[in-house]
């Protein structure tokens, strides 16, 4: 169990930073 919550953080934070990437992007192309 202790390791299926340890898997299912590290999809979550995966997801996260995804998002913050593309947000990050998009932001970049409205600058230029």
């Amino acid at each position: 169990m202790g390791n299926l919550k340890k898997k299912r953080r590290k999809k979550i934070a995966k997801h996260k930073r995804r998002k913050r990437s593309r947000a990050n992007r998009h932001k970049k192309r409205s600058w230029s």
